[in-house]
This record gives structure tokens, C-alpha cells and sequence, in this order.
């Protein structure tokens, strides 16, 4: 006769083995690096991005540096001394290091390509410049086409021009005609990647335009943008004084986020900007419910 406590021990066995497995942490690559402008808050982000995203269910890895780093290159250790060979490592790591105050060795390199792209859900590009060749980043679009996760942060769209990767990201930066405190827009507040901002919140950044094309609303659901009444809207290039600042767009199986904010290291620091950040990748690895439908292509409102 089963007696009382072997029955529920016997209760707690059985549910133990039913119960679902944890589940794993989603593996998110943050790419860095920088061949154009440096920026200072690059360090901001990776601190920010490692601290959080295990909390919310990504395991955090970055390459500073995703080119060939035996490439011999010239250049000038200090502005006004001589002209010196070296590897492109060596190079990149003595530009790298003023802003940011990092040291980026042979342990900080990798190359994104359909070997390594194959270990990841989600690729994150903080990034300026070429920081891929053409055929990783043919392997990047069809990663991403095939159902991988991209997501960029502010400069990410000062990389790679006049390459597939303009339809990838969603926009090429154009200028930064403000730098100073802005109100936002939000025009999707249901969308898990408008997380952290309310309508008309402030926040102090650089702030993108973006050029005619690729951009585009008919393409990208645009999640926040700015509220023109709080700029001089003459600083700005576009006709139609449409200056969006964070979007999604389906690609191919794939999903991207874009958020042109991130310039500023507070701004990496602000719970908002987490909130937002951690949304647009939790949908983009389809974590989170949120829909892609172009802005261009939704009912016009009453």
C-alpha cells in the first residue's frame, strides 16, 4: 500500500520529468568594428549589451575586429611623426584604443561568414565603414534571408554603401544636422521594439536623416521618429521632413531592427533605450509579437 508521501513523491518525480527544459540563452553576435568613424560609446555598448543581455535571454559575444588582421597597411602612430608599416590589427587596435580606451588583440577578432554565422540567432552591427568583404556579407543577407535575426545600432547604417546591405539595414545615414534634446514619436506603441518610450518622451542624442534611398516607408515599419516641432527642421536635408529613428522590416524568413539611436554613452546607460533595444531583438529572433507591415501600406488614419 502506496502510503501518503510516496505518492507525492512519486507526483513530484513524474511533473519533474514532464516539466519543459529551461530555455537556452539566444546566441547574439555584436560586431564593432569601426574602419570609419570611432566611436566612444562602443566600449558603453558592449559593457551594457554583456551586463543585460543574460537577463533577458541572450549570451552575449563580440568581435572588434571582423577583417583580414595580417594585412599590411601604412600609417602614422601620431599625427605629425612618420609614416610606419604594420598589420591591419596593430593599426586598427592604436586607432581604436583613443576613443574607447580598448585594447583589441587577436582574442577580439573573428570573421563574419556563413561558418561563423551558423553559431548565432541574432548579429547586432555597431559599426562604421566595411567591416565585411562581398562575399561575407553575400553570406550575411542569406543568413538573414533563410530566417536569421540583424539588428543595428545608430552608426550601423554608416557602413557598407551602395551594397545589398542598404536594403539589409533599411537606410544610410545622410548627416547629423542635431545633437541636442528631442522629443519622439511613437508610431507603433504596440510593437515590442517601441518598448521604453511613451509618445513625446526626451531624449538627448545625435540624430540621423537618412537618404532618399534605400529608405523608404513603403519598405519599413517605422516604430519611432521625430517630432519636427522640437528641431529646426531647415537644418534638415529631406523634402518631406520625414526623419524616422527606429524601424523593422521582414527579409526574406529574416527579421531586422534598426534604431539610429545609441551615439551618446548615457544613452546606452538609459533604461528606455535598453527597453527598446532588448524588444527589437527579442522580435527579431521571434521572441516577441510585433508586425512588419510597411508604414506606407497601412490604412491611412481617420
Amino acid at each position: 500500500m502506496r502510503t501518503p508521501l510516496r505518492a507525492a513523491m512519486g507526483l513530484a518525480v513524474l511533473l519533474a520529468c514532464c516539466a519543459p527544459a529551461p530555455a537556452e540563452d539566444k546566441r547574439l553576435l555584436l560586431v564593432t568594428d569601426s574602419g570609419g568613424f570611432v566611436h566612444d560609446s562602443v566600449g558603453f555598448a558592449e559593457q551594457t549589451l554583456k551586463e543585460i543581455g543574460p537577463k533577458h535571454g541572450f549570451a552575449v559575444t563580440c568581435y572588434r575586429f571582423t577583417r583580414d588582421p595580417d594585412k599590411k597597411v601604412k600609417f602614422k602612430p601620431k599625427k605629425d611623426g612618420p609614416e610606419v608599416e604594420a598589420t591591419a590589427l596593430e593599426e586598427y587596435a592604436a586607432r581604436f584604443r583613443g576613443p574607447t580606451g580598448l585594447v583589441v588583440g587577436p582574442e577580439h577578432c573573428g570573421r563574419v561568414n556563413k561558418d561563423t554565422l551558423k553559431n548565432f540567432d541574432a548579429v547586432l552591427f555597431f559599426t562604421t565603414g566595411n567591416p565585411l568583404t562581398k562575399e561575407e556579407l553575400k553570406d550575411l543577407t542569406e543568413w538573414v534571408k533563410a530566417g536569421g535575426a540583424f539588428a543595428g545600432t545608430h552608426c550601423a547604417s554608416d557602413t557598407l554603401y551602395n551594397t545589398e546591405y542598404g536594403d539589409l539595414v533599411g537606410g544610410y545615414f545622410d548627416g547629423h544636422p542635431w545633437h541636442q534634446k528631442v522629443k519622439l514619436k511613437v508610431e507603433d506603441p504596440k510593437h515590442p521594439a517601441a518598448a521604453g518610450f511613451e509618445d513625446g518622451a526626451e531624449i538627448t542624442d545625435e540624430i540621423y536623416q537618412f537618404r532618399k534611398e534605400p529608405y523608404s516607408r513603403e519598405k519599413l515599419r517605422i516604430l519611432l521618429s521625430i517630432d519636427n516641432s522640437s528641431i529646426d527642421v531647415k537644418k534638415g536635408k529631406r523634402p518631406d521632413q520625414d526623419y524616422a529613428v527606429a524601424w523593422v522590416q521582414e527579409f526574406g524568413k529574416g527579421k531586422v531592427f534598426y534604431t539610429s539611436l545609441g551615439h551618446r554613452k548615457d544613452v546606452w546607460k538609459d533604461e528606455r533605450f535598453q527597453k527598446h533595444l532588448i524588444g527589437g531583438l527579442k522580435w527579431a529572433v521571434g521572441e516577441a509579437k510585433g508586425d512588419a507591415t510597411p508604414s506606407g501600406k497601412l490604412p491611412a488614419k481617420p
